[in-house]
């Protein structure tokens, strides 16, 4: 049972959330009900949708909770900036990681912005979803979403009728994940959020224009690739990365722990081998493996970083990318990300950055209590 002080500050945090987005709603009615969002995605409800965060609320129908998250009222990518900023304040780092990740949203029918048959990360399986491209922020005090993009296959692009019956805001056009990821990236590197290193799997490690404009940028990186993907291994010479590994020595193989999971630290065999090809910057380049203890597999990554990067360096930057996902498991599980029951564009990001908004204040909350060595294990109703 939670002591009246502990909710008392924890009441304390969730007013000093709400008092940094408040100005974002221009009337005083959307800016209630969203603040009664954010509370009905805190409270321990089986299922968190309008009708039940309505009723939570203390409203007789879900109608004007509903309307909300399409209201021209407030910006939701205004509440976006300050849930970062917010993350920042209270969890920023200069070795901080930024991870992008998709995540799907399994949905009937197919009036829902982005629906279609695609495949879903999520369900391990092409199914009827939408599909959100995230961006997650990941330090020594925690770990959340600070961004995110509805992924709109060329299906809805290219059908104007179909974006307008979904309230799908014309000037939008088709955009690849990792096109959004570098979207996302850009907002963070303007906002000053202070991180070292980007990390992703291979649906965005194998993507040459991102690999490109992270050069150019100076962003240092881990990302996966295939066993087949070739780099440059010697003058005018390409090698698959899997032919880079095996020609490491038994020897050089380090067990190494990439962090800390739910049944203990992530321990794997890892070593490394240089990409022989000039970057900018003066930069290095890397080939990374990870071998299994118990199955032998091994995963492969692209990595660069600033001349005297450590293997470590790079062990705990690939580690990392665990991050998104329990971001995601938090998000789902506690504040009901996917639990959302709208078809607009403009809503689906009214929801989701709600549920970020509660998220980052369960992490911290918890971040904080953690330095008082108490843990921080449900929310505020």
């Amino acid at each position: 049972m939670l002591g009246g002080q502990v909710l008392a500050e924890w009441q304390a945090g969730l007013d000093d959330l709400f008092a940094l987005v408040a100005s974002r709603f221009y009337r005083v009615e959307p800016r209630r009900l969203a603040f009664a969002y954010i509370r009905g995605l805190l409270a321990p409800l089986e299922r968190r949708n309008g009708w039940t965060i309505a009723e939570h609320a203390g409203r007789r129908s879900p109608n004007a909770v509903q309307e909300m998250l399409y209201s021209p009222c407030w910006k939701p990518d205004l509440v976006r900036d300050d849930v970062r900023d917010y993350l920042v304040k209270h969890l920023g780092s200069a070795d901080g990681v930024l991870i992008a990740d998709d995540t799907g949203f399994v949905k009937k029918g197919v009036r829902s912005a982005g629906v279609q048959r695609q495949y879903s990360g999520t369900a391990g399986k092409v199914e009827n979803c939408q599909i959100g491209t995230f961006l997650a922020y990941a330090t020594p005090k925690g770990r959340a979403l600070i961004d995110r993009e509805l992924y709109l296959p060329k299906s809805w692009t290219d059908d104007q009728q179909r974006c307008e019956r979904a309230a799908v805001p014309d000037d939008v056009a088709f955009a690849t994940k990792p096109q959004q990821a570098r979207t996302m990236i850009e907002r963070a590197v303007a906002a000053q959020v202070p991180f070292a290193w980007f990390t992703a799997d291979e649906a965005f490690g194998q993507n040459p224009g991102l690999r490109d404009w992270l050069h150019e940028q100076d962003i240092a990186y881990v990302m996966a690739t295939r066993n087949d993907d070739e780099v440059p291994a010697g003058l005018h010479t390409d090698r698959p990365v899997k032919d880079m590994i095996a020609d490491i020595r038994a020897g050089a193989w380090q067990r190494l722990s990439c962090g800390d999971g739910a049944h203990g630290p992530r321990v794997y065999d890892w070593a490394w081998t240089p990409i022989r090809a000039p970057f900018a910057h003066d930069r290095r380049g890397w080939v990374l493996a990870r071998r299994s203890i118990s199955t032998g597999e091994i995963a492969y990554y692209r990595c660069v970083g600033r001349r005297g990067t450590r293997l470590r360096d790079l062990v705990r930057v690939a580690g990392a990318r665990w991050a998104i996902e329990e971001s995601f498991q938090t998000a789902k599980n506690e504040v009901g990300l996917d639990q959302y029951q709208v078809r607009r564009y403009d809503a689906w990001y009214a929801h989701i950055t709600l549920a970020m908004a509660a998220a980052a204040f369960l992490v911290v909350t918890r971040a904080a209590e953690a330095v008082k060595g108490v843990p921080a294990q449900t929310a505020v109703n």
